[in-house]
């Protein structure tokens, strides 16, 4: 079973992810992207889509013309985990090949 992280855990993982959020309410980290249109947010969403299934990991996001939100935390255990900070920097590659801010 995966367990959530410590304060200082959870720290440091955030430090490694700048564009990040931490929601200290739900313990969840979130990030914003903005796209040039519809399309180009959507092909990111597949993108994410593939990568969750890959890892078994499903992130809550939503979508509004050209700007992305996701937010991760593993339900199961309420809070974050290292599935999370896994997940996160994948997705953080993934803009990084697109050039997404």
């Amino acid at each position: 079973m995966t367990h959530k992280l410590t304060d200082d855990a959870c720290a440091e993982a955030l430090a490694s992810l700048p564009d990040w959020t931490h929601d200290v309410d739900q313990d969840a980290i979130v990030r914003a992207l903005r796209f040039a249109d519809f399309s180009a947010a959507f092909a990111f969403m597949t993108r994410v889509a593939l990568l969750a299934e890959k890892l078994d990991h499903h992130p809550q996001w939503s979508n509004t013309y050209n700007v992305l939100e996701i937010r991760l935390w593993s339900r199961d255990v309420g809070g974050l985990t290292t599935r999370d900070i896994v997940m996160a920097t994948a997705i953080d590659r993934l803009v990084d090949e697109r050039g997404t801010s």
